[in-house]
């Protein structure tokens, strides 16, 4: 999509950086221009404007740019996210997240119900608090929320991490299968065949890496509990042994 008057186009070097203000253009432009990158491309910064809670922004980006959106956003941000950096200087609807493949994304606010639903790779950071059923059915994504999280949170967490610097509601991790769990904080209540798990020399460097990675530089990994599967509602499959 070429520039136009209400989409503008800087450079710095061989980078281009595009700005997209949606009180002029479409949402549906703004995500078109996205998928219409391609590998190589010199469009590596990208700021957009005004998403006054717009559902779907920057779904489905499958190219390693950036991407900033400055405002609050509904339902679905970055959903299946494949490479690109993603951060929302607001808060996020449900669903933000949802089913991301790789790369991240960075809510500097809330999120509402499901961050993260069923994300296969990559990280999600929230830097202020969940709602319920953050991480539910994750299969391999990083989740680090800097606040609390609600009710029924990873509730059937195939694989993965989820990190919490503050509290966690009931029913934390039901049904859980093979995802780790690290509460810094109080969890009201554990779901059905989730329990409490010994924090071993490996949990802690892999931890630290997850802080690290999130920026989280004002707490230890030795402040935090483990969770995990009793393993008492599936058949154990031993190539998930390392989580243990």
């Amino acid at each position: 999509m070429p520039a136009t008057k209400l989409s503008t186009t800087t450079m710095a070097g061989d980078q281009a950086s595009r700005v997209f203000d949606l009180d002029q253009l479409s949402l549906r432009e703004l995500n078109q221009a996205l998928h219409n990158l391609t590998p190589g491309s010199n469009e590596t910064a990208w700021e957009v404007l005004n998403p006054k809670g717009s559902h779907s922004v920057a779904v489905g980006v499958d190219q390693p740019v950036s991407i900033d959106v400055r405002g609050s956003v509904g339902y679905y941000c970055g959903g299946m996210n494949s490479g690109s950096a993603i951060t929302v200087h607001g808060s996020a609807g449900p669903g933000v997240g949802e089913n991301m493949m790789s790369g991240s994304i960075v809510v500097k606010g809330d999120a509402s119900q499901y961050a993260g639903a069923t994300g296969k790779g990559g990280l999600l950071v929230i830097e202020g608090n969940a709602s319920s059923r953050c991480g539910i059915s994750m299969k391999g994504i990083d989740i680090v929320v800097r606040g609390n999280i609600g009710h029924m949170s990873a509730f059937m967490a195939q694989s993965g991490n989820l990190v919490v610097l503050g509290d966690a509601g009931d029913a934390l991790g039901d049904s859980i299968y093979e995802a780790r769990l690290f509460v810094r904080g109080k969890v009201d209540s554990l779901g059905a065949d989730c329990i409490a798990k010994e924090m071993r020399a490996e949990h802690l460097e892999l931890l630290q890496g997850l802080l690290d990675r999130a920026g989280v530089t004002d707490v230890k990994p030795s402040e935090f509990k483990r969770y995990g599967s009793a393993r008492t509602l599936y058949n154990f499959n031993i190539d998930n042994a390392d989580a243990y």
